[in-house]
């Protein structure tokens, strides 16, 4: 039922942005069109005007040659059909009659505008093919990586995940978050590696997370839950095929947050620490005994050690993945988060916290992001 619902919700999102998509595109075709008709009315009164010797009227071609560039087969076709008009009417205008040049320049005008719209109609076919693709991605992507709650628990939590490629809404970084037993579970995680097998490590460790947060499972049990399905998946993958082979593994912080106690329970499986804000303070919280990154060893549960920190209310800990700590500045030096915190650290919540961080990275960035980067603030609000 889930599975039927969320695809048909897929669905219709995807006609409604193909049907914005095309709303869009005409509208941008529509502002365009006075381009080549001032041209041809241009180049008609530039033939007229000239004497009877030139012929300026093959030029006309320019006109459904630039409206297939910004506007689909149908404006395309009606501005060549405008053109060879204009190329017959020439001669009219310039008091003669119409010769069998002129018919063979509109003859010729028409044929090229033919292939104009035969081109204009197949470029549009693939962009909506992929304007369809582009979209069902971005939806399916939403529902792999539900957005965290804004209000969990205890807590107050503010997400942002910036996309190194164009387009892409998720890549290898993931979080998620699950209430249940009077605390609320965390994790954070950055999957070894890019493109469609990180996509699926990620969904594969979402998904395991939740069924281990709903059997309340403790901290290092989860671990050796969550390193135990991406281990079996991929050795049942490699059994399937060969060549999908290969050394893999992910970063994790897992994260207990009890409603009752102002404190918080982690466990590092090699991610980096999180920061923790407090009133004016910022400090790292390094754990004493980082455990190794999931899936990378068969991992028992007395391989993961529990660090207790204080959060009281009102403080905030960011989470992030190494896309943010590893992003080069100009000079090539990494982004150094725990200095730059420091002025983003200003009267408000979570949320402004990682819009600034957002927009200071960018800008230390130029814009450009060499990897995925993922953030999650959270502050206990009581």
């Amino acid at each position: 039922m889930f599975v039927r619902t969320t695809m048909g919700k897929v669905k219709y999102l995807d006609g409604v942005l193909r049907l914005r998509g095309r709303h869009s595109g005409s509208r941008s075709g529509h502002a365009l069109l006075p381009v080549p008709l001032c041209l041809v009315v241009v180049i008609l009164v530039a033939d007229v005007l000239t004497n009877q010797g030139s012929q300026l009227g093959p030029l006309l071609i320019v006109a459904p040659a630039l409206t297939s560039s910004f506007a689909g087969p149908r404006l395309t076709g009606a501005m060549g059909v405008l053109a060879v008009a204009g190329q017959l009417l020439v001669p009219v205008l310039k008091g003669g009659v119409l010769t069998p040049g002129y018919e063979i320049q509109a003859a010729g005008i028409a044929v090229v505008s033919l292939v104009l719209v035969a081109l204009s109609a197949r470029s549009d076919v693939r962009e909506r093919q992929l304007e369809r693709t582009q979209n069902v991605a971005t939806e399916a992507q939403a529902v792999l990586m539900r957005p965290l709650p804004r209000r969990c628990g205890s807590l107050h939590i503010a997400t942002d995940y910036i996309a190194a490629e164009l387009h892409a809404q998720i890549g290898g970084d993931l979080y998620a978050a699950v209430h249940t037993g009077g605390a609320t579970r965390l994790v954070i995680g950055d999957v070894r590696g890019k493109g469609l097998p990180a996509i699926k490590d990620s969904s594969l460790l979402l998904g395991a997370f939740h069924s281990s947060a709903y059997r309340a499972l403790s901290l290092p049990r989860m671990a050796v839950h969550l390193g135990s399905a991406l281990t079996w998946h991929w050795e049942r993958a490699a059994d399937e095929d060969p060549l999908d082979a290969g050394e893999s593994f992910v970063t994790a912080l897992l994260l207990d947050f009890p409603d009752e106690t102002e404190t918080v329970e982690m466990i590092t499986c090699g991610h980096p620490p999180p920061v923790l804000l407090h009133e004016d303070r910022v400090a790292t919280l390094e754990t004493g005994s980082p455990g190794l990154p999931l899936g990378l060893v068969a991992a028992t549960e007395d391989e993961y050690a529990v660090d207790t920190f204080a959060f009281r209310t009102g403080d905030i800990l960011l989470l992030y993945t190494d896309g943010v700590t590893e992003t080069p500045g100009p000079g090539g030096a990494f982004y150094p988060l725990t200095e730059r915190i420091t002025d983003c650290h200003r009267p408000g919540g979570p949320e402004e916290l990682v819009q600034c961080i957002h927009e200071d990275l960018l800008r230390y960035a130029q814009g450009r992001l060499t990897d995925d980067a993922a953030l999650v603030a959270i502050q206990r609000i009581r």
